[in-house]
């Protein structure tokens, strides 16, 4: 989909320097750009990171640090 916007000299000018050194189009810049954004301010999404986080996390748990977290818990007021 096209579609224009105003964008400020500085940010088009430091955008067209790292498409270049990215080897991207301007326009794929921007779009990464804006999927990134919406993804860091949708709720939805963030909570999927934090979930996707969170998974990996527990996958690769250290169990003796796990122990050691769920003792500490245990003595702390919730």
């Amino acid at each position: 989909m096209k579609t224009a916007v105003s964008i400020r000299d500085d940010v088009f000018e430091n955008t067209e320097r790292l498409a270049r050194r990215m080897r991207k189009s301007r326009s794929e810049v921007y779009s990464l750009a804006l999927a990134e954004y919406v993804a860091r301010h949708a709720p939805e999404y963030v909570t999927e990171a934090y979930d996707r986080i969170c998974a990996e996390i527990h996958e690769n748990a250290d169990p003796f640090v796990s122990a050691a977290a769920g003792r500490i818990l245990e003595h702390e007021e919730w």
